[in-house]
C-alpha cells in the first residue's frame, strides 16, 4: 500500500513497477464511479476473463453475477473475493503477475472489499498487488497490508528538478516555490505559473496544496477555447474513458472531435483514438469543479442521453440523478432499478447510495419511505450498522405504518446490538416483533429468535419476556418457524427433552431457510448441553454456507462449532474452527465475532498454559473498538483467565476471575454455566468454599434437567470437593459415569490428589497416571505438570513428553487442508471450501508432508487424522 498526498509520485512508482517487465494488469479508482459496484474490479480482471471457466462453479457464477453477466441470487462479497483470488492465481499459473491499483480511495466499495480480501490471502500464487492511495489510514483502510509512505523530494533534488524545468525562474519565486511545494513533484511542476500570477509580496498562500494544484490546473484549462473547455467538462463528468461516449454527449452541447486538439496540444489530455485520459486526476477534478452549475447539469443530461445501451443503465441513472435540480420520479425510478441490480450482485454499498439518492428524488412520500427502508436494510446487509441506523431513523420519522416501523426497528436493533448496546437493541427487537405479531407471526418469530440472543446479554427477566412472547405466537403447525420456536423455548426454560436433530430436521422439512433460520438453534443447543448434536448440526450448516456462498454466517457457526469441540474435550479441533472463524470475521469487520472468537482462542491457550498468547488474545477480545470490558467476548475472557490461573495454581486470581461469571449478564452465558466446576474447585482450593455460592445447586439442577451422564459426573466431582467426608463415595461414582476426556482426567487428578493425601499411594497412582496421559494427549500443559508433581510426590518419576500426534505438528490451516486432501478432494475443491487459491493449498500441503513423514497425498489416507 503506497500512501501519499496528491502529486507526490505514487503513480510514477506504479509506472516504474510496470516497466520492470512482469506481466501486469492495472486498474484505478475514478471519482465519478465510486458508487458503481465492481467498476474498478472489472478493469483489473478483464484481461483474465477468458479463464473464467477454470473456476469452481460457485465462484464462476458469483463473478459473472457481479459483472451483470448472469442472473443469479445475491452472492456473498467474500465469495466474489475468492473468485478474484482464484482468477488471478490462474493468470499467474505460468509466471508471476503484477496487479497495480491506482487512486484506491476512489474505488467503489464493492471493488475495494473484494481486492483487499484477495490481497490478504496472497501466499504462494506468484501474484503481487500494489495499491496507491491518498495519505491517512482512514482514507482507504487496509488492515493487514504492509504500507509505504511516499514523502516529498529532498531539498537538493527538488531544487534540481526546478532548475531543469524553469532555469529562468527568479530567485524570489524559486525560493517560494521550494518552500511551498514541500518537495511535491507535481507542485514543483505546476505552481510556477500560479506563483508568477500572484501579487508580489502577497506572502504564502493559505490554501492547502491540493487546492492550489487544482487552481493551477484550472488556470491552464481556462486559457483554452470555450468549445474545448466544454468537451473537457463532458470528459470530466463522464464515468467512462471511452472517447465515443464523450463525443456523443459533446455533440449535444455543441462540441466535437476537432475541439479536442487544443487540449492535447497543451498536454492536458491524451487519446489513443478509443479512450481519453487526463494527465492527472486533479485536472479532471479542477475542470469539473470550476465549471458553472448550469453547464454541469447540461453535461450530465447529455451523458444520460448518450448512454442508451442496456449495459450502461446504471451509469445513465446516476447521470440523470446528477442532472436533476429537484424531485424527479424518472431519475428516482432509474436509480432504484440500479440499486436492485447492485444488491443482487452483492454491491451493497453502491445499492445503499442509489436507494438513498432515489429517496431524495422521489415526489411521492410512500416511495420516499420505501426507498429509505430499502437503503437501511441494505446497509445492514453491507455491515454498515451506523449508516443503517441513521437511514432507519430518517425513514421512521416519515411514516406511521406499524409494519414499516417494525422493519426499521429490526434494522436499528441489529445496529444497536452490533454497537455493543444490547439493552436498546433488545427493546427495539421486542417492539418490532410486537408490531407484526398478529399480522405476520412468522416474521415475529424470526425477530424474537434474534431477541433471544440479546436477552442472554441482559439477564433472566429479559430472557423470560422473550420466551413468553415466543410461546404466545400463533404459528401454523406447518410453518418452518414452529419447530424452531418450540426448541428455543424449551431450551431457554430448561426443558431439555426436545432433540436438536429432530427439531432441525422438522424445520428443514417445513421449508426453513437453512442455514440462516437454524443458526440460533446451535447456540441454544449449547445452553442445554447437547454439544454432540450442536457439533453435528453446526458442521452441516457450515457446509451449506460454503456451498451456498453465505460466508457472512460462518463466523457465528464456526464459533458455535468451536465451543462444542472444546466442551467435548477436543480443543485442537476447536482451535481449527475458531481460527478460521476469526480470519473470516476480521475480513468482514464483524466486531461481535472478532471479540468472541479471540476470547475463545484465549481459553484454548489457557488450557495449554500459554500465558503470553492467552493474555494477548484477551487484550484483543476486550479492545475498545469492541466495547472494552463490556465487549461480547468478555465472559469467555473471564473463563480463560480463570482457567489459566487455576491451571498454574494461582487460585486466588482464578476465583476472582470466575466470580465475574456468577453475576448478570455473564451468568446466563454458555461459558458462565460451563465454568461452574472451575469456580467450585478454585473456591475449595483457596479454603473459601462459601465463595462458590450457589454454584453446586445450579450444577445439580442442570444435571437433573439435562439427564446426561457427563453433566452428572461434573456435579458429583464438585460435590466431592465440597464434601470431603464423603469424597470416597462421590469420586468413584463420577468416574463410573464417564465424561469428556479433559473433565474425566480432571476428576482422576482430583481423586488421585485426595487419595495421596489419605496415604493411599497405589490407588492414587492408578488415577494420576491415566490423567497425565490424557492431559499430554490434548496438550493441557499446566494440568499435565500438576499430575506429574503428584506422581513425583509418590516417588514415580515422569518427564514432560513432547507434544505428539498430528494436531501438535500441523498448523490449524494445514490440518484442515490435509484432512480434506486425505478424503480425496482436489486442490481446487479444497481451495473453494477454505477460501484460498489452489496454489496456496498446494503450498500448505507440501509444507505438511515432511511434518507427517509422507511423500505424497496418496499416503494421507493411512494417517490418523480424525478428531479422536
Amino acid at each position: 500500500m503506497l500512501r501519499g498526498e496528491p502529486g507526490i509520485g505514487k503513480t510514477a512508482l506504479l509506472d516504474y513497477a510496470a516497466a520492470e517487465g512482469l506481466p501486469t494488469v492495472r486498474s484505478a479508482g475514478i471519482e465519478s464511479e465510486a458508487e458503481l459496484p465492481f467498476a474498478g474490479l472489472h478493469l483489473l480482471v478483464r484481461p483474465g476473463m477468458a479463464l473464467l471457466d477454470s473456476l469452481p462453479d460457485r465462484q464462476r457464477a458469483a463473478l459473472r453475477g457481479a459483472f451483470g453477466l448472469a442472473q443469479q441470487d445475491p452472492g456473498d462479497r467474500m465469495l466474489i473475493g475468492l473468485a478474484v483470488l482464484s482468477l488471478l492465481a490462474e493468470e499467474a499459473a505460468d509466471g508471476p503477475l503484477l496487479c497495480l491499483i491506482d487512486d484506491a480511495h476512489w474505488l467503489d466499495r464493492a471493488t475495494a472489499e473484494t481486492l483487499l480480501f484477495a490481497a490478504r490471502r496472497l501466499d504462494a500464487e506468484g501474484v503481487v498487488m500494489i495499491f496507491a492511495t491518498r495519505q491517512g489510514a482512514d482514507v482507504f483502510p487496509a488492515p493487514g497490508l504492509p504500507e509505504l509512505i511516499v514523502t516529498g523530494l529532498p531539498q537538493e533534488a527538488a531544487a534540481a528538478l526546478v532548475d531543469s524545468r524553469d532555469p529562468d525562474l527568479s530567485p524570489v519565486l524559486r525560493y517560494r516555490l521550494l518552500s511551498e511545494a514541500g518537495g511535491n513533484p507535481l507542485a514543483l511542476r505546476e505552481l510556477p505559473a500560479v506563483l508568477a500570477a500572484e501579487t508580489p509580496g502577497a506572502g504564502p498562500n493559505p490554501l492547502p496544496l491540493t487546492q492550489r494544484l487544482q487552481v493551477a490546473f484550472h488556470g491552464q484549462a481556462s486559457r483554452l477555447p470555450a468549445r474545448t473547455r466544454l468537451l473537457l467538462l463532458v470528459a470530466a463528468a463522464a464515468s467512462s474513458a471511452e472517447l465515443a461516449t464523450v463525443l456523443r454527449a459533446s455533440a449535444a452541447v455543441g462540441a466535437d472531435l476537432a475541439d479536442l486538439a487544443p487540449a492535447e496540444d497543451a498536454g492536458l489530455v491524451h487519446s489513443d483514438g478509443r479512450t481519453l485520459t487526463f494527465r492527472h486526476p486533479l485536472l479532471r477534478s479542477a475542470i469539473y469543479q470550476g465549471a458553472p452549475l448550469s453547464q454541469r447539469l447540461a453535461v450530465h443530461r447529455a451523458l444520460a442521453d448518450a448512454l442508451t445501451a442496456p449495459e450502461d443503465a446504471d451509469l445513465r441513472a446516476w447521470h440523470l440523478a446528477s442532472a436533476a435540480t429537484g424531485p424527479d420520479d424518472t431519475a428516482a425510478a432509474a436509480l432504484e432499478h440500479t440499486a436492485d441490480r447492485a444488491r443482487v450482485r452483492s454491491g451493497y454499498h453502491g445499492a445503499v447510495a442509489a436507494y438513498e439518492r432515489a429517496a431524495g428524488l422521489s415526489t411521492v412520500a410512500a416511495d420516499r419511505v420505501r426507498r429509505l427502508v430499502l437503503a437501511a436494510e441494505t446497509a445492514d446487509e453491507a455491515g454498515l450498522p451506523e449508516r443503517a441506523r441513521q437511514l432507519a431513523e430518517r425513514a421512521a420519522a416519515q411514516t406511521a405504518d406499524r409494519r414499516v416501523l417494525a422493519r426499521l426497528d429490526l434494522v436499528r436493533g441489529v445496529a444497536e446490538f452490533g454497537a455493543g448496546k444490547p439493552l436498546s437493541a433488545h427493546r427495539l427487537l421486542l417492539g418490532a416483533a410486537a408490531a407484526v405479531r398478529d399480522a405476520e407471526p412468522q416474521r415475529a418469530a424470526r425477530i424474537l429468535a434474534q431477541a433471544l440472543h440479546t436477552a442472554w446479554y441482559l439477564g433472566a427477566p429479559e430472557l423470560a419476556e422473550v420466551v413468553d412472547s415466543l410461546s404466545a405466537l400463533a404459528l401454523p403447525d406447518d410453518a418452518p418457524e414452529s419447530p424452531i420456536s418450540r426448541y428455543l423455548v424449551a431450551a431457554a426454560t430448561g426443558r431439555f427433552t426436545v432433540d436438536l436433530r429432530a427439531a432441525a430436521a422438522a424445520a428443514r422439512a417445513a421449508g426453513a431457510d437453512s442455514p440462516r433460520d437454524l443458526v440460533q438453534m446451535c447456540g441454544m443447543g449449547l445452553v442445554v448441553g447437547q454439544d454432540d448434536q450442536v457439533c453435528e448440526l453446526a458442521g452441516e450448516l457450515i457446509a451449506e454456507c460454503r456451498e451456498q456462498g453465505r460466508i457472512a454466517l460462518l463466523p457465528t457457526l464456526l464459533f458455535f462449532r468451536a465451543e462444542a469441540e472444546v466442551f467435548l474435550g477436543r480443543p485442537g479441533e476447536g482451535r481449527v474452527a475458531a481460527t478460521e472463524g476469526l480470519r473470516i470475521a476480521t475480513d468482514l469487520g464483524h466486531g461481535q465475532w472478532i471479540s468472541q472468537l479471540s476470547a475463545y482462542l484465549a481459553y484454548v491457550a489457557a488450557l495449554e498454559g500459554d500465558s503470553e498468547q492467552c493474555r494477548e488474545l484477551v487484550d484483543r477480545a476486550l479492545a475498545e473498538e469492541f466495547g472494552g470490558d463490556a465487549a461480547p467476548g468478555a465472559p469467555w475472557t473471564h473463563a480463560a483467565l480463570g482457567l489459566l490461573e487455576l491451571g498454574l495454581g494461582k487460585v486466588d486470581g482464578a476465583l476472582a476471575r470466575l466470580e465475574l461469571l456468577t453475576v448478570e449478564p455473564a451468568r446466563h452465558h454458555v461459558v458462565g454455566l460451563r465454568a461452574l466446576p472451575d469456580l467450585i474447585e478454585s473456591a475449595v482450593r483457596l479454603g473459601a468454599p462459601d465463595r462458590a455460592g450457589d454454584a453446586l445447586d445450579r450444577l445439580t439442577d442442570w444435571a437433573r434437567s439435562a439427564r446426561q451422564d457427563w453433566v452428572e459426573a461434573l456435579a458429583l466431582r464438585c460435590r466431592a470437593l465440597l464434601d470431603d467426608a464423603n469424597a470416597e463415595r462421590h469420586y468413584p461414582a463420577a468416574l463410573r459415569l464417564g465424561g469428556r476426556p479433559f473433565e474425566q482426567a480432571r476428576t482422576q487428578l482430583l481423586y488421585g490428589e485426595w487419595l495421596r493425601r489419605n496415604r493411599r499411594k497405589a490407588d492414587a497412582r492408578t488415577q494420576l497416571q491415566p490423567a497425565l496421559e490424557t492431559f499430554e494427549r490434548i496438550d493441557a500443559g499446566p494440568w499435565a505438570q500438576r499430575a506429574r508433581t503428584e506422581l513425583g510426590a509418590l516417588g514415580v518419576g515422569t518427564s514432560a513428553k513432547p507434544a505428539h500426534g498430528v494436531l501438535a505438528t500441523l498448523t490449524p490451516q494445514e490440518l484442515q487442508i490435509v484432512r480434506l486432501a486425505a478424503r480425496g478432494m482436489s486442490n481446487r475443491d479444497i481451495a473453494a471450501q477454505l477460501f484460498l487459491s489452489p496454489r496456496t493449498v498446494g503450498h500448505h500441503l507440501y509444507k505438511a508432508y515432511p511434518k507427517l513423514g509422507v511423500l505424497s497425498r496418496g499416503e494421507l489416507a493411512d494417517l490418523p487424522l480424525d478428531a479422536d
